[in-house]
């Protein structure tokens, strides 16, 4: 395992300057080209007033040079999640100007970073990175406004470490490629520090389909970075792509896609465990339904009372953060999730547990995925779920319609739950909404109810 490269030492440890950094298609930029880039983007955002920089790019490449751009001008590179205009405009309170690849209709500073041809191949090492140096990012949070959460670059630095030491080996001699985008803790630290850590080359583009995927040419070694929401959607009619090592976060990945993977790609899935609040707290390699999680080193879980507190390398609060999931464990430390806290409504003056709706829901035959929320109809809440289902199921609704199959569902809830919390409001879907890291965006979950049923 190569030893890993702090960020401070991205450009300035002793590499060839003809080290691969990234490809896209036939071209590669190589550690010569991203020193020239960074010094040129540093020089002019040193004459720039304003301490904070919304990073806002689709290139991986163009990406790391605005992000070492801004801390070696000593500046705060801020991580808005999006390079929408209309919320980059609601959001100028949280940064002085933008760097994009995009010629954004931005009506603030904007900077549009590209990478210029190479005039000389001297490189004057570029002011040192300030040890105390931080990232900004945001997330929706659970009210939709959107939080700050800070992360020191020498946290992110062992978070990459901690990645290192778990895969080094298994590393070694590959590329990434990703379906995430850097913008989000994920995709930052795992297809941005991770590799830049290691010096392993990267993949410049994002894959958005499975026939991205299966057209990488067979010259390399791949290690996938991804999710559940792009690792449901694949087509195993395709030709399997070179992927040696395959990488899933965001959220829980289902069996049935957990098989279909390996069918497909004869790889089985490590999965990672955490948040962007706390970084990466667990993980396993997964070749049978219930394996357990096995925490990082330095990771440790504390109960008081119903809520789980974590205490990591990667948490500032000395006191840990606490957990929005249910984690039951195992003597040796292991253990499995068992769902998330917090989500109970009250129905007509009942505790209702959205949770165990929809685990319940799970169990009857033929349901694959299941999202349960509260409806208001004409001042009055009940319960709706949004259902998929698997083929045979599909099927039998079809011959037996709509409303026979809901009312046997309803039938079949009633040994369990409260009249109230059976649900009221029904719809069959396709495919469950996510974002890119495989998030259910409750409101629209909401909308699908506001068509006539």
């Amino acid at each position: 395992m190569n030893k890993p490269l702090p960020l401070s030492q991205w450009l300035n440890a002793p590499r060839p300057d003809e080290t691969p950094i990234a490809w896209l298609e036939d071209h590669t930029w190589t550690l010569g080209q991203l020193r020239h880039d960074v010094s040129n983007l540093t020089s002019m955002l040193i004459q720039q007033e304003g301490e904070r920089w919304a990073l806002c790019f689709e290139n991986s490449y163009l990406f790391i040079v605005a992000l070492l751009s801004t801390l070696h001008a000593g500046k705060t590179p801020v991580i808005p999640g999006h390079s929408r205009v209309s919320l980059l405009e609601e959001q100028r309170a949280l940064f002085s100007g933008v760097l994009s690849d995009q010629t954004l209709n931005y009506p603030g500073r904007l900077i549009v970073v590209n990478s210029a041809r190479r005039t000389s191949d001297a490189f004057t090492p570029l002011p040192p990175i300030a040890d105390d140096s931080f990232v900004e990012l945001f997330t929706s949070g659970s009210t939709g406004a959107p939080r700050r959460i800070v992360k020191p670059i020498a946290r992110l630095d062992r978070e990459a470490t901690l990645l290192a030491e778990r895969f080094g080996a298994r590393l070694t001699g590959c590329s990434i490629v990703a379906s995430v985008v850097p913008q989000h803790l994920y995709g930052l630290t795992f297809r941005i520090f991770l590799p830049m850590s290691q010096g392993l080359p990267l993949h410049a583009a994002m894959l958005y389909y499975a026939e991205q995927l299966a057209a990488l040419p067979d010259d390399r070694r791949y290690v996938f970075i991804s999710s559940p929401a792009f690792l449901k959607r694949l087509d195993t009619q395709l030709a399997p792509p070179p992927v040696v090592m395959l990488l899933s976060a965001g959220g829980m990945l289902p069996w049935d896609e957990v098989t279909a993977t390996h069918r497909w790609m004869n790889v089985w899935p490590d999965e990672i465990y955490g948040s962007t609040e706390t970084g990466i707290l667990a993980w396993r390699h997964r070749q049978e339904e219930s394996i357990p999680w096995l925490p990082f080193p330095g990771v440790h879980f504390r109960h008081e009372g119903e809520i789980c507190h974590v205490t990591s390398p990667l948490i500032h609060e000395p006191d840990g953060l606490p957990l929005d999931d249910i984690l039951h464990f195992e003597s040796n430390g292991m253990f499995s999730i068992a769902g998330r806290r917090g989500r109970v409504v009250k129905i007509e003056e009942k505790r209702v547990s959205l949770n165990e709706i929809e685990q319940r829901l799970l169990e009857l035959d033929g349901i694959r995925e299941v999202a349960a929320l509260p409806i208001t109809r004409g001042g009055r809440q009940g319960i709706g779920v949004l259902l998929v289902l698997n083929d045979d199921a599909r099927q039998r609704l079809n011959q037996q319609g709509n409303k026979a199959q809901e009312f046997a569902w309803r039938r079949a809830l009633l040994p369990w739950l409260e009249p109230v919390a059976v649900p009221r409001y029904w719809r069959i879907i396709d495919e469950m909404p996510v974002n890119s890291m495989n998030k259910r965006v409750y409101a629209q979950l909401q909308e699908l109810f506001h068509e006539n049923p």
